[in-house]
């Protein structure tokens, strides 16, 4: 038997693919990489194929990298991944790379803000093969149900070089949460696909079924992915907090979060950018609505988090902001790339963020919200698009062929799921994440 390694990405759909080479080839492959096709970003997440300003011309490489390498070993069999970077011939960054483009963001961040990033994506999913108990949300006989499947996902986050932080029974049929420490840099985003994976891995290996799609039933609770944020000055300490700022937070963070609620509207079409994605964000469903800042409230878009810590220094390392307007159909580096984006030019034009809600923003009218300067985010995908691709100011945060690439590929998939009914479009989604 040989031992095979999949060098992966995780492209525009969100989904992970790539091609497999021997274990033994593997020095090779971090130089030459594996061979990769231009067009393949325009694989759906149902693999139909968008318009493709490729053709059938172009090659590229896809190269792995030796940081972000898993081995998985189960009772019977081992799993190895690495993710990696797609590069021209020359080895030049490819433009439509996401992991490329969150280095753009992360670059953007040290110029504007002279910080780097520390961040961690808490994830719901859901086993659809029937092993959980009903009636059990947050409940112990739901978790010792499945303890068997938590400890050894948790097992293998550890094996990979993560920090599991914890694991429970969520509130929704057969729905669990897992949560991992921070990570600096591309190294967040890269452990939000690892999670992923080997949550699906460890699932089928238990003979589980995991889904990460943004909701199953609209008459049940969805699938949420929440990004946490915090940053570190040039010298590595805690550039997140100030005592006497709004809501603890600092001049840095205020301007940032205040360019993520400006432009949340546009860049949601890259966050949660599924056809089902818009069931989820509804009000009164613990997700995101509105472009507003919540100082503890898990309804807002972007939260201020609580911290345990008493003493000002620990309170400063566990301080940090939440983007809740997220799910799993997104690939975690382009979601991160973009609120990066709208959180730097917020710091460029020294914006000020709105005071935090604390009331039912539903109940307002039109009018009020807009008098306070809040806008009721996109309702479909097709108007999240229609936001992102008239905002010049978000698309040219982005490489030019890019835009024209992500409406096309998001497109196709909402033609593909077109004449479906609701619960036909969450069965597929259901599937394919």
């Amino acid at each position: 038997m040989t031992d095979l390694i999949f060098a992966a990405t995780c492209d525009l759909a969100g989904k992970v693919r790539g091609k497999a080479f021997p274990a033994d080839q593997l020095d090779k492959r971090l130089h030459r990489g594996v061979g990769w096709t231009p067009t393949n970003v325009q694989i759906t997440c149902f693999d139909s194929i968008a318009d493709s300003p490729f053709g059938a011309l172009g090659d590229l490489l896809l190269v792995p990298d030796k940081d972000a390498g898993v081995t998985a070993r189960f009772e019977n069999s081992t799993e190895r991944f690495m993710l990696g970077d797609i590069v021209t011939l020359d080895g030049d960054p490819w433009d439509l790379c996401t992991r490329a483009l969150l280095r753009g963001a992360l670059d953007r961040l040290q110029r504007v803000g002279g910080v780097s990033l520390l961040a961690a994506f808490e994830h719901e999913f859901q086993l659809t093969s029937g092993g959980s108990p009903a009636y059990e949300a947050y409940g112990r006989a739901g978790f010792e149900a499945q303890r068997g499947l938590c400890e050894t996902l948790m097992a293998q986050l550890a094996e990979a070089g993560l920090s599991p932080d914890s694991i429970m029974k969520e509130y929704g049929p057969a729905q669990y949460e897992v949560v991992i420490g921070p990570e600096q840099g591309v190294r967040a985003a890269d452990a939000a696909v690892i999670v992923r994976e080997l949550t699906r891995a460890t699932a089928r290996h238990a003979g589980e079924r995991a889904t990460y799609a943004p909701i199953l039933d609209p008459a049940s609770v969805g699938n949420g992915v929440h990004i946490h944020m915090s940053f570190l000055d040039a010298q590595g300490m805690p550039a997140t907090y100030d005592a006497n700022g709004p809501c603890g937070m600092s001049g840095l963070t205020a301007a940032f979060s205040a360019g993520v609620l400006k432009y949340l509207d546009s860049i949601l079409a890259l966050t949660a950018p599924s056809v089902v994605s818009y069931l989820r964000l509804t009000p009164h469903r613990w997700s995101a609505a509105y472009n507003n800042l919540g100082f503890r409230d898990r309804e807002a878009s972007l939260r201020v988090c609580p911290v345990t810590a008493k003493d000002p220094a620990s309170v400063a390392r566990q301080f940090n902001i939440e983007y809740r307007a997220a799910d799993a159909a997104a690939c975690p580096h382009l979601a991160l790339a973009a609120v990066l984006h709208a959180g730097c030019q917020g710091i460029e034009d020294g914006l000020t963020p709105p005071d935090p809600t604390e009331e039912d923003l539903s109940l307002l009218s039109p009018e009020a919200l807009q008098a306070r300067g809040f806008v009721r985010l996109p309702e479909t995908l097709e108007a999240a698009l229609d936001r992102f691709e008239q905002n010049d100011t978000v698309r040219g945060w982005f490489p030019d062929v890019f835009a024209p690439v992500y409406l096309a590929h998001k497109r196709a998939e909402i033609a593909f799921v077109a004449e479906m009914d609701t619960a036909a479009r969450c069965a597929a989604y259901s599937q394919t994440y």
